[in-house]
C-alpha cells in the first residue's frame, strides 16, 4: 500500500479518486505541529534549538497518519508546493520517524493543480524534500517568535493595554497609522475650475479653461473665487474657435495572469473581498481541480496552457483578437516559491464554474487568464485646443475612441481610488475640425478642494507592502486579519482606520524599536528569508545577526521604569496629543483647572492623558482625543438633573466612560453610547432614567420599554426582547413601530422554533460520520451540521455560496477539536453488543494508551 499525505479532506478525495485503489490518501489538516506559546520553545544560546508541540486538535489526524504508515510500503508526502507545503511534508515525516513508524520509501510530489494529469505525473517525477525551503520555513518560525515572545512581555509591562506585536504586522500597522498622520496634518486648499459646456454637430462635449489673461493654468491657479467668477465672465463673453486637433493613437497591453498579491487587490476592488476570503474561495477553487495553485509570484503560464487559452480566444472571437506569437510574462521573483506558475483556470474550455463566491472569483481569474494572451487594445486619443481672438484664453477638450478593443473585450484592470479623483480623458468628442466654433451652452465655474490621501483598502495596503518588499503574498491576508482581530485597526466601508491602541503601539515601536519597524529593514530581513530558501545564505547565521541585536535593545528597554517610557511617548507624541491652538495658548494648559499641565499617563486600561494637579484636579482626557477639549473627564458634573436635583457626573471606568447620578450604594448609572455625539446634559438626563416606558402592549396590556444593554439598544416585554439599530430608537419608538418588533423578534424563534426550522440547504451525506448534512439557520448566524456536530459557518462566509465540499471540512475540524466550552458531548451512536465470551480482546490491548505520549512529539 502506498500512503499520500496531503493537507485537507477535500483535496484527499480528489487525489485518491485520480491514483485508484493501491494508494491511501490522508489529510493532515494543513500543520500538525508548532512551536508551543510559552518561552523557551526557541533557544538561541544552543544554536537555536526548536522544540515542537503536537496540536491538540490533531490528535485523531496524527493517529490515522501513524496507523496507516505502520502497514504502507511507500510515503509520498503531496503537500502543496511551497514553503509551508515542504515545511508540513517534513514535519510529517519527523513524527512519523520519532514514532518509528516511517516507512522505509519516503518521497515528495508536488503538482500545481489537482487534475487527474497532473496528479498522475507527479507521482512519475519524485524527489528529495528540499532542505533549502525546510531551512526557510525553520528561520522564518524561529524569527517571528523570538521577535513576538521578546518584544511581547516588554510591551505588558512598560505600555499598558498593548497585547502583542508581530515582525511583518507591526510594519503594516505602521503604514496605517502614517497615512492617518498624513490626513490629520492635511490642510485642504481651495481651487476653481471654469468648464464650458460646448457642441457640435448635435453632440455636447466639455472644455476645460487651460489659458487665462496669457498665462498657462495648472491645477491651484484659480484660488479664489473672484478670479473664477472673473474668468468664466470672460469665456461666456468671448468666441472660442478650433485651433488644433491633436490625434495620437495609443496601444494597451494586457496585464499577466494573477499572483497571489494581484489577485487579493483586484477581489478587493471589483469583488469586495477580503483578502483572507479571497485566499479562503482561492484555496476550495484549487481544492476542486479548477485553478492552479493560487500562492505564487510567477506571472508565466504553463506553454500547454497557452496554448489551451489561444485557442478558446480563437473559438470565441475572430482572428484579430489574437496575436501572433503567444505572450510571455516575467516576473523579478528570486525564491522557489514564486519560480510557480501564475493563477490560471486548469481548463479554458469551462469559462464558468460553481456558484456564488466561486463562480466570480473563477470568472476574474478565468476572465484575466484569457485575456492575457489576447491582442492589444487599440486606442485614440485626442486633444481639442480652442482659443479666442486675443489668443490669450485657451480651452481644451479631451477624450479617446478604443478602436479596437482587442483584450478589453474580455477584461479590464480596476482602479484604487485617487487623491482628487480627477479624469481627463472624458467621454468620446465629436468630430473637429480646425476653424470650427462650437456653439456654447453654457460656462460653469465650480469650486474644489484639495483631498488628503485615501485610507488604505485591502487592495492599496496589499499593493504597498509588495511595493516595499515586506512580507510575502502569502501571507498578507494572516498579516490583515491579526491586525483586526487585536483590535490595532478598523475597517469602515473596506478602509482600514488606525484605532487608539494601534497608534499608541506604532509610537511605542518607533521610539525604542526604530530599526525594526524600518520599512528597509524589514524588507530587508525578507531578502535574507528568500537567500536561506534559495540556498545563498545559512538559516542560523540569519538568526544570529537579527538576535546579536534585538535581545540587548529588547533588555535595554525592559530596564527602563514605567514612567520612563510614558515620559518619553508624551514627548515622541506631542504634536499630535497637544497641537498649536488657534489663539495661541498653551496646549498643555488645563482646560478644568486652568493651573496645571496636562501630560501623557499610562493606567492599568492603557494610556491617557491627565492633568500635573491631580489628584485636586481630576480632569482626564482618553488618549485617542488629540487636542480635546474638556468634555467631562473623570468626575466631572455636567449638571443637575430637573426632577431629582442630583448632580449627574461622567466618570470613566474600567470599561470606558459612564454617568453617575448620586452616591454610594444609592447611586444610578448608566452607560454612554458611542453614537450620540457630543455628550450634553440632556442626553444625560435621558439615559441615566433608562429604561423607558413606551406603554401597555395591546394584547397583553404588560408595559413595553426601550434600554440600553450589555449588547445594545433593545425593547422588552414580558420577558421577551427585540434588537434595535440605534440608541436613538430607544427613545424614539413608538408603540407601533414596537408591537410590530417584538412581532417580528418572536417570529425569529426560540429553540423550539429553530428546532422545527426546515433546512437552508442540504448536502448529503457526511463522508465520515454518514450523517445528513444540513445548512440551518441558528440563534448565533448560520451554521452546518451533520446531526451530531454542529460548525459555525465563517463571518465573511455567505450561506448561500456553502459548498458541500466546505461543509465537510467545517464539520469535520469542528468534530476534531471536540465539543464546544459548556456544551456536552454527543453520545455515541450505539454499537452491537460484543459477545460475552471477548476477554481475549483485551490482551492485545496496551494498558496505556499511546495517544498522550505521542502527544508530546
Amino acid at each position: 500500500m502506498q500512503l499520500v499525505i496531503v493537507e485537507s479532506p477535500a483535496k484527499a478525495k480528489t487525489i485518491e479518486k485520480y491514483l485508484g485503489k493501491d494508494y491511501k490518501v490522508l489529510a493532515s489538516y494543513g500543520h500538525v505541529r508548532d512551536l508551543p506559546p510559552k518561552d523557551g520553545s526557541v533557544r538561541p544560546d544552543e544554536a537555536f534549538a526548536m522544540d515542537w508541540e503536537l496540536y491538540g486538535d490533531k490528535q485523531r489526524q496524527v493517529k490515522a497518519i501513524t496507523d496507516a504508515a505502520k502497514t504502507a510500503d511507500r510515503l509520498i508526502l503531496a503537500t502543496d508546493p511551497d514553503r509551508e507545503g515542504e515545511a508540513i511534508s517534513w514535519h510529517v515525516r519527523e513524527l512519523l520517524a520519532k514514532r518509528k513508524a516511517l516507512p522505509k520509501d519516503v518521497q515528495r510530489v508536488t503538482f500545481n493543480a489537482i487534475t487527474k494529469q497532473t496528479v498522475t505525473e507527479a507521482m512519475t517525477r519524485p524527489r528529495e524534500l528540499d532542505q533549502d525551503l525546510i531551512d526557510a520555513y525553520l528561520a522564518r518560525r524561529a524569527l517571528d517568535y523570538l521577535f513576538g515572545f521578546t518584544l511581547s512581555p516588554v510591551l505588558w509591562r512598560k505600555l499598558p493595554g498593548a497585547k502583542s506585536a508581530g515582525r511583518v504586522q507591526s510594519v503594516a500597522l505602521r503604514l496605517i497609522v502614517e497615512r492617518e498622520r498624513e490626513i490629520e496634518a492635511f490642510r485642504p486648499q481651495e481651487y476653481w475650475s471654469v468648464i464650458a459646456r460646448l457642441e457640435q454637430g448635435g453632440t455636447e462635449f466639455p472644455a476645460r479653461l487651460v489659458r487665462f489673461e496669457g498665462e498657462k493654468l495648472d491645477k491651484l491657479s484659480l484660488g479664489e473665487e473672484g478670479i473664477a467668477l472673473r474668468a468664466k465672465a470672460l469665456v461666456e463673453a468671448a468666441t472660442f474657435r478650433v485651433e488644433e486637433v491633436e490625434t495620437k493613437p495609443t496601444r494597451r497591453n494586457p496585464y499577466p495572469p494573477f499572483t497571489t498579491s494581484t489577485l487579493q487587490q483586484e477581489a478587493a476592488r471589483k469583488l469586495g473581498f477580503s483578502a483572507s476570503h479571497t485566499m479562503r474561495v482561492a484555496q476550495t477553487l484549487y481544492e476542486a481541480g479548477a485553478i492552479t495553485y493560487m500562492r505564487t509570484d510567477g506571472v508565466q503560464m504553463d506553454p500547454s496552457a497557452i496554448s489551451d487559452a489561444r485557442k478558446a480566444i480563437s473559438d470565441r472571437y475572430s482572428g484579430h483578437y489574437l496575436p501572433e506569437k503567444p505572450r510571455h510574462y516575467e516576473t523579478k521573483a528570486k525564491n522557489a516559491q514564486e519560480a510557480h506558475e501564475a493563477i490560471r483556470p486548469t481548463d479554458f474550455a469551462k469559462d464558468k464554474y460553481g456558484s456564488g463566491d466561486e463562480a466570480r472569483l473563477y470568472d476574474l481569474i478565468y476572465k484575466r487568464a484569457m485575456a492575457s494572451q489576447m491582442a492589444s487594445a487599440n486606442i485614440e486619443r485626442t486633444s481639442v485646443t480652442l482659443r479666442d481672438g486675443t489668443g490669450k484664453h485657451e480651452l481644451r477638450a479631451t477624450g479617446q475612441v478604443v478602436k479596437f478593443p482587442g483584450f478589453l473585450a474580455v477584461y479590464e484592470e480596476g482602479r484604487d481610488q485617487s487623491r482628487d479623483g480627477d479624469d481627463e480623458d472624458g467621454a468620446m468628442l465629436p468630430a473637429l475640425n480646425s476653424g470650427d466654433t462650437p456653439a456654447k451652452k453654457g460656462v460653469d465655474a465650480a469650486q474644489h478642494f484639495t483631498q488628503p490621501p485615501p485610507r488604505y483598502s485591502e487592495a492599496s495596503l496589499v499593493k504597498r507592502l509588495e511595493e516595499l518588499g515586506i512580507g510575502r503574498p502569502s501571507t498578507y491576508a494572516a498579516t490583515l486579519q491579526v491586525l483586526k482581530d487585536r483590535n490595532y485597526v478598523r475597517t469602515e466601508k473596506n478602509r482600514f482606520f488606525a484605532e487608539e491602541s494601534g497608534r499608541l503601539l506604532t509610537a511605542f515601536l518607533e521610539r525604542f524599536f526604530e530599526r525594526y519597524v524600518a520599512y528597509d529593514f524589514t524588507a530587508g530581513m525578507e531578502d535574507e528569508l528568500d537567500d536561506v530558501s534559495g540556498g545563498r545564505a545559512a538559516w542560523k547565521a540569519v538568526l544570529e545577526a537579527f538576535w546579536k541585536d534585538f535581545k540587548p535593545k529588547s533588555d535595554e528597554v525592559m530596564e527602563r521604569k514605567p514612567s520612563e517610557v510614558t515620559e518619553a511617548l508624551d514627548e515622541f507624541l506631542s504634536d499630535y496629543l497637544f497641537p498649536p491652538r488657534e489663539d495661541g495658548t498653551d496646549p498643555r494648559k488645563c482646560p478644568k483647572c486652568e493651573a496645571g499641565r496636562l501630560s501623557l499617563r499610562g493606567g492599568r486600561y492603557g494610556a491617557f492623558v491627565a492633568c500635573s494637579n491631580y489628584p485636586e484636579c481630576k480632569f482626564t482626557r482618553k488618549f485617542a482625543q488629540p487636542g480635546g477639549s474638556a468634555d467631562g473627564g473623570e468626575d466631572g458634573e455636567l449638571g443637575t438633573h430637573p426632577e431629582t436635583g442630583l448632580p449627574i457626573t461622567r466618570k470613566v471606568g474600567r470599561f470606558g466612560p459612564y454617568l453617575e447620578m448620586g452616591e454610594g450604594k444609592e447611586a444610578k448609572r448608566a452607560n454612554i453610547p458611542k453614537d450620540i455625539g457630543e455628550l450634553s446634559l440632556d442626553w444625560a438626563v435621558k439615559l441615566i432614567d433608562l429604561p423607558r416606558t413606551i406603554g401597555n402592549h395591546p394584547e397583553t396590556g404588560e408595559p413595553i420599554t426601550a434600554s440600553i444593554g450589555r449588547y445594545g439598544p433593545y425593547l422588552a416585554h414580558n420577558g421577551k426582547y427585540a434588537k434595535l439599530r440605534s440608541t436613538a430608537e430607544v427613545f424614539d419608538t413608538g408603540m407601533n413601530a414596537a408591537v410590530v418588533r417584538l412581532a417580528e423578534a418572536a417570529a425569529g424563534g426560540g429553540r423550539g422554533a429553530r428546532a422545527a426550522a426546515e433546512p437552508l440547504k442540504t448536502f448529503g451525506p457526511h463522508p465520515e460520520s454518514g450523517g445528513e448534512m444540513k445548512l440551518m439557520a441558528g440563534r448565533y448566524g448560520p451554521y452546518v451540521t451533520d446531526g451530531t456536530t454542529n460548525a459555525t459557518l465563517p463571518r465573511d462566509k455567505q450561506p448561500e455560496t456553502l459548498t458541500a465540499e466546505e461543509a465537510v471540512v467545517l464539520i469535520t475540524e469542528r468534530a476534531a477539536k471536540g465539543p464546544a466550552k459548556g456544551k456536552k458531548k454527543a453520545a455515541p451512536k450505539k454499537k452491537a453488543a460484543a459477545p460475552k465470551k471477548a476477554p481475549a480482546a483485551k490482551k492485545d490491548t496496551p494498558k496505556k494508551a499511546p495517544a498522550k505520549k505521542a502527544a508530546k512529539d
